[in-house]
């Protein structure tokens, strides 16, 4: 299977959407909204912003590797 490497981000904070593409080696853990300038960082027990608030999880998760930082430092 070939993960899908474009997901739509929501900010939690003002709705505002834009559309990125996902890094396939390595986990984007901040991400600045566009509409309100807020830092978003991952909700816990996500690995990732695009776990939390795209609308396609990263490419890892989408392949069933799991959280795409927990093979490379050890952490849940």
């Amino acid at each position: 299977m070939t993960p899908q490497l474009s997901s739509t981000l929501t900010c939690p904070h003002c709705g505002h959407r834009r559309t990125e593409q996902m890094p396939t080696d390595a986990c984007l853990w901040f991400y600045r909204c566009h509409g309100c300038d807020r830092l978003l960082r991952p909700l816990p027990g996500h690995c990732c912003v695009f776990c939390s608030y795209g609308s396609v999880p990263c490419p890892p998760m989408q392949l069933g590797d799991g959280c795409c930082h927990s093979a490379k430092n050890g952490e849940p």
